[in-house]
């Protein structure tokens, strides 16, 4: 067979990335200060190989079970247990991981917790005005688990690093999460996006270096938006705590972030500090020194793929048909409402912003309700996790609005930025080059889709990589869902085929398709070594 696959050999071995597991250009590193190790080293070649599956695996347990338990043979790690079991975070029991919903600010229980930063600050309003939030440094991701409850969604996210699996164990459980550092670059999301951003005990230097990564945390805060920072420096008196709280206050006040409240949680013993981001530059114009300085007018706020970090901060926009002059619409209506700052320029799709926006979801309401609900052959009771790899609106995302699933949003780094309309509709996603991998674990996805983006793609790099990652991506038992010209829905479905997956749909009509495929539990025999991937 021509598309001879062969299984990866790898240090990483079941949980291979390939972007965050090149240990060739690791080694090569002149300094680990900032985390470069734990950044975005692809090899120089994308890997065509599978692969393998754990031993034991199985299907994973559906949504809402899954936040509680998972199968231990599908994450078999156990240091996180030893290490954080105190903490409530996850515990081993017989064939199942069992979580109990605790971390290291909320031992006991994150839903309490949850109540009590919103009794901190009622103006939160957990699932009205806070409806998309960033949970940095998010262990096991308990915190983003429970906030479903409220109707939130929490982009989480933690490095791969000695807190072993804690990603992987957040993405079998059905919660969002990704891989990422606050190391060297800007995080993977435009600028003034989120509703609140919150850090428990996340081990992030924030004062250091003229506040480079508390900056960062601005950037990417809207305008009026809360940082909660739930850590030792709150509420503890030891020297370096005292000493890290002063730094903080300081720099706080010279970005002029308002504190709203200092408050302590008796139950959990522990403190939170709630930071309010300006909705004016008044208070930047006031302040003796341009400490931390303000950007320069000519640097791109939402460039954010690759991009060094700059100790500086934006101007807020006050022009009020700009956007992060005003706050979005209250959950559900933002959903379904363009944003007040789309002007009658072109969209994507040709027409007026506005009505393209209007337009792109009713066509996602129509297919998702008349073709993939039912007619695909695909169980939707075992889907969890869902990826939108060219995303565009957000209009797929939002036609799933009432299913139990979240969607994480993918803009192509070639696309036109829409990644903005995507958060302002209280919906999430991240930029990304589909010529290298994604940073998630492998099997973490329920369900792929993929709307004209293979033959966008496959000019640039080759489609075998691409599936080959596709693979990685989504768990046995899972679907992906393409839509494409012709000639490349052919493409790909000789190249799942040849990986023994089964075609439950395809069409092609006038130069265009679509294609549904399941993923089996098929594996090849032979194996190939990714030298860049050996410790």
């Amino acid at each position: 067979m021509v598309n001879l696959w062969k299984v990866c050999n790898a240090t990483a071995g079941p949980d291979y990335i390939p972007c965050l597991d090149n240990w060739q250009a690791i080694r090569k590193l002149s300094s680990t200060k900032h985390y470069e190790h734990r950044e975005r080293h692809c090899p120089e070649e994308a890997p065509t190989c599978i692969v393998p599956l754990p031993e034991g695996y199985k299907r994973s347990i559906k949504w809402p079970k899954s936040r509680d338990r998972i199968w231990y043979h599908n994450v078999p790690h156990t240091k996180l247990a030893e290490v954080k079991g105190h903490q409530n975070w996850v515990k081993v029991t017989g064939e199942y991981l069992m979580f109990p919903g605790g971390g290291t600010q909320f031992k006991n229980g994150a839903l309490h917790y949850i109540d009590f930063i919103q009794k901190s600050r009622p103006d939160i309003a957990w699932g009205n005005r806070s409806r998309v939030i960033l949970d940095v440094g998010c262990g096991v991701a308990s915190f983003g688990g429970y906030l479903f409850e409220k109707d939130v969604i929490a982009m989480s996210f933690a490095p791969k690093d000695e807190h072993e699996a804690q990603v992987q164990f957040a993405l079998e459980r059905g919660i969002p999460a990704i891989l990422s550092v606050m190391g060297t670059k800007r995080l993977p999301f435009p600028s003034s996006v989120f509703d609140l951003v919150h850090c428990a005990r996340c081990r992030v230097p924030w004062h250091v270096e003229g506040g480079k990564l508390l900056l960062e945390l601005n950037r990417v805060l809207r305008p009026g938006g809360y940082f909660v920072w739930s850590a030792t420096p709150v509420y503890q008196k030891l020297p370096e705590d005292v000493g890290i709280w002063k730094a903080m206050t300081e720099l706080t006040k010279l970005m002029c972030w308002d504190l709203k409240a200092i408050k302590r949680d008796k139950f959990n013993a522990v403190g939170a500090a709630i930071f309010r981001k300006p909705t004016s530059n008044g208070c930047y114009n006031k302040r003796p020194q341009n400490e931390p300085p303000l950007c320069a007018d000519s640097d791109d706020a939402n460039a954010a793929w690759n991009v060094p970090l700059q100790a500086c901060m934006h101007k807020v926009p006050v022009d009020k048909s700009k956007r992060g002059s005003r706050w979005p619409l209250q959950w559900p209506l933002r959903l379904e409402k363009p944003p007040y700052w789309l002007n009658s320029e072109a969209g994507v799709y040709g027409k007026a912003a506005p009505e393209d926006f209007t337009a792109d979801y009713q066509h996602w309401k129509n297919v998702v309700s008349k073709s993939y609900l039912n007619g695909m052959g695909i169980n939707w009771s075992f889907v969890r996790n869902v990826m939108d790899m060219r995303a565009v609106y957000g209009g797929f995302a939002a036609a799933l609005k009432d299913l139990k699933v979240w969607v994480m949003n993918v803009v192509p780094i070639e696309s036109p930025d829409t990644l903005p309309i995507i958060y302002e509709r209280g919906l999430f996603g991240l930029y990304h080059d589909w010529c290298e991998s994604f940073n998630t674990y492998p099997r973490t996805y329920d369900l792929l889709h993929a709307d004209h983006l293979f033959s966008t793609i496959k000019k640039r790099c080759s489609l075998k990589a691409v599936v080959a990652e596709v693979d990685r991506i989504l768990r046995p038992d899972g679907n992906l869902i393409l839509r494409d010209d012709a000639e490349t829905i052919v493409e790909v479905e000789d190249l799942v085929k040849s990986l023994h997956w089964d075609v439950r749909m395809i069409y092609t009509n006038d130069n265009q398709g679509m294609l549904c495929v399941h993923k089996t539990y098929w594996r090849p025999k032979e194996t190939e070594t990714i030298l860049s991937a050996m410790m």
